[in-house]
């Protein structure tokens, strides 16, 4: 063999060593826990199942916790991020594993079918109306602070009431720190009564319906409040107009930021206190500031298809904005532009959280509320995680 043969040979060897080499190395592990965040314990024995992040879900693995809360997986491709999720009693928690991630400790809660320490912070009805059509968005935030912590869940676990002849379009629901998911109001016994049958884990869960009826120049609107609120808050255009029915009572609001608001609300509200009131005319609520929420949106992308489309809210953080309306403004300004199309909610490939300032009393300051925001048009994944 001559000088080149042997060359080529030689380089040829050294090729095949590294395939083989990189053929058989060993998987990279992820260890994690899984904690009980009710007792404080180990979860032994819970479900964990490993999940890879790409262009869609792929079950990476299955296991369950040991008696001292550990457990491990092989993980063959370490350049993409996985999802950890484990099952406790019925309901799943996750925690999200970046590339490179060596250990993760997921916090699950023991469930309960109810709790009492459950209190809505907010419930906003938005409107706008266009020829024979009164387009809606119902959002509602649910703060758990059961001590020790539980989850809640039952077959009706958060219920309300939608007008009389509203149809459904989608609904989301986010938890605290979470990404929102798709969720789908269940409708009960009594007429215009609906049930999410979705987990209220410990800390804030955030509930948007999105609903249309047909409209004839004006509306008498009960929302019929089953529990009682921090805050029940009214939005539509200034082209419209609100009247309260008697035993409602209702503090106007101005804001600066979108004049072309009328904002109303009620506070400390009770569960079956009348709060009717009427509207009429029509009109839309622009966007006024929508680069601005583009920007700072967690997940940005574009709802082109059907009601979603149309001019509605989405503004970016507000900016000198007069209290008491700077408390609740993420969500009465959680406009038509930022819930989903009728399909599924993503996850981006690394997903952001909004940080969530704490209620109380006599303190409603809010900071950074999370929003519900558009699926990402371009993705490195698609999952649609479970309740």
């Amino acid at each position: 063999m001559n000088f080149a043969g042997t060359k080529f040979a030689r380089q040829a060897c050294i090729v095949l060593t590294l395939l083989l080499a990189a053929a058989f190395s060993p998987a990279e592990t992820l260890t994690g826990t899984v904690k009980n965040g009710t007792s404080n314990k180990p979860a032994a024995g819970d479900e964990v199942v490993l999940l890879k992040l790409g262009r869609g879900m792929e079950e990476a693995g299955r296991t369950k916790a040991d008696a001292k809360g550990t457990f491990s997986f092989k993980v063959d491709d370490t350049s993409t991020p996985h999802l950890v999720r484990a099952i406790h009693q019925g309901v799943t928690y996750h925690r999200i594993a970046p590339p490179g991630t060596s250990s993760v400790e997921v916090v699950v809660y023991d469930v309960s079918k109810k709790i009492e320490a459950l209190s809505v912070t907010a419930d906003v009805l938005r409107f706008q109306a266009q020829k024979n059509e009164l387009q809606g968005i119902r959002l509602f935030a649910v703060d758990n602070k059961s001590k020790p912590p539980r989850t809640q869940m039952n077959d009706q676990n958060f219920e309300f009431y939608l007008p009389d002849g509203a149809e459904v379009d989608t609904a989301i629901a986010m938890t605290e720190g979470g990404q929102p998911l798709t969720t789908a109001p269940v409708p009960q016994k009594d007429k215009n009564r609906y049930a999410f049958i979705f987990p209220l884990r410990p800390g804030e869960t955030q509930f948007q319906v999105v609903f249309h009826l047909a409209y004839r120049g004006e509306a008498s609107i009960d929302p019929k409040e089953l529990y009682g609120t921090q805050h029940f808050v009214v939005m539509l255009p200034k082209t419209m107009q609100f009247a309260s029915a008697s035993g409602a009572t209702f503090a106007s609001m101005n804001d600066p930021r979108q004049p072309d608001a009328i904002v109303q609300v009620a506070s400390n509200t009770k569960a079956g206190q009348p709060l009717t009131f009427k509207i009429s005319g029509t009109g839309i609520l622009t966007d006024k500031e929508g680069s601005n929420q583009e920007a700072d949106s967690p997940a940005s992308g574009s709802t082109t298809a059907g009601r979603d489309s149309r001019p509605g809210g989405g503004l970016g953080p507000p900016i000198d904005a007069p209290d008491p309306l700077e408390k609740y403004r993420w969500y009465i300004l959680g406009g038509f532009a930022l819930v989903m199309t009728a399909g599924a909610f993503y996850i981006s490939k690394r997903p952001r959280t909004a940080s969530l300032a704490n209620f109380g009393p006599s303190d409603i300051e809010l900071s950074a509320l999370p929003r519900a925001v558009t699926p990402a048009a371009h993705g490195r994944s698609g999952l649609l995680l479970e309740a």
